[in-house]
């Protein structure tokens, strides 16, 4: 679709200008259209809805073919670590998008878990999340548990929204991080929300959110100036906001390795590792870190449940690579 900015829309905002001229697509749609990069201008993504556009701008829409409400089944191997009749965990590798969503609408988890619970997974929790109670970023491994009835769900929902302030539920990660933090362990309590200009990315804000991680150094690596270059460090969350972990040791200056939306400035780093740490890096492609344990209630049992994961492959040979630089 191709709309021309007349001027006259009431507004200069990109979301606006294409609601007043498409008002077959609602605000939501066209939104997710632009986080998306579906929408562009002078044959370049736009994926701020705020950018403001001028009278004479074409906008080129690509709007993807309609797809069905419900997810369907896809027949995508799965790493399980235990499963019964009201939970399932499993070990989430690198690339695997957790729910259907605007440019990821199949080879999600979601999509695996249909096809590996059929349909007793129906209606739990939403059509596009069914079972799902909390969520990884793509690139992000590890642990994860997912509801298989509305009992479980219920149970595991109030245990994620509690963060183990009450009860036994426990998230750890382990982050390879750029530096060394002044401290060996500690508390980053800094409120998130929403970054003012970037919108896909969030930020520490006063205003946002409580933002709480708990972090202890559990290695250091240094780099061919015999200084800290880099960190393996373990993480648990207090609260859980997007990319919290990932926010956090950037704003405590030591961005996650690989991670290119909350590191780009910390690139020239790479130039302090040795050179099987550096080909280790660049053959990562993803941020650093793993979800390495989890720890909850059994919503049927009671019984506390815990599972600890390995580093996965790339995370191990990174870790061996800047040990070998030692």
């Amino acid at each position: 679709m191709t709309v021309i900015v007349a001027g006259d829309e009431g507004s200069p905002r990109l979301d606006r200008v294409l609601a007043a001229r498409l008002p077959e697509l609602s605000r939501s749609r066209l939104k997710a259209l632009i986080l998306a990069g579906q929408v562009s201008l002078r044959a370049e993504a736009v994926r701020d809805p705020a950018y403001h556009v001028t009278a004479g701008d074409t906008i080129t829409i690509d709007v993807p073919e309609a797809v069905p409400a419900e997810p369907a089944a896809e027949a995508i191997p799965l790493k399980i670590i235990y499963e019964d009749d009201d939970i399932v965990v499993i070990d989430k590798p690198a690339g695997l998008v957790v729910h259907p969503a605007a440019g990821h609408e199949t080879g999600t988890l979601v999509n695996a878990l249909i096809a590996h619970c059929g349909a007793s997974l129906s209606g739990i929790g939403g059509v596009k999340r069914p079972g799902i109670v909390h969520r990884l970023d793509k690139d992000t491994t590890g642990l994860m548990v997912v509801a298989k009835n509305d009992m479980a769900h219920a149970s595991l929902s109030a245990q994620f929204a509690d963060h183990g302030r009450t009860g036994a539920m426990e998230r750890g990660y382990l982050a390879f991080a750029w530096g060394l933090p002044h401290r060996p362990h500690g508390t980053i309590n800094a409120a998130i929300d929403r970054h003012p200009h970037a919108r896909d990315k969030m930020a520490v804000r006063p205003k946002g959110r409580e933002a709480i991680t708990h972090y202890e150094v559990q290695e250091s690596f240094t780099g061919r100036d015999g200084k800290p270059v880099a960190s393996l460090i373990a993480c648990h969350l207090e609260t859980g906001r997007t990319h919290q972990i990932r926010v956090h040791l950037a704003y405590l200056g030591h961005p996650l390795m690989g991670d290119a939306v909350y590191g780009p400035h910390f690139k020239t780093k790479a130039n302090q590792l040795a050179p099987g740490a550096r080909a280790a890096l660049e053959a990562l492609g993803r941020q650093a870190l793993h979800a390495f344990l989890l720890v909850i209630e059994h919503p049927r049992t009671g019984e506390i449940m815990r599972w600890e994961s390995e580093l996965p492959e790339d995370l191990s040979l990174l870790g061996d690579a800047l040990r070998a630089a030692l």
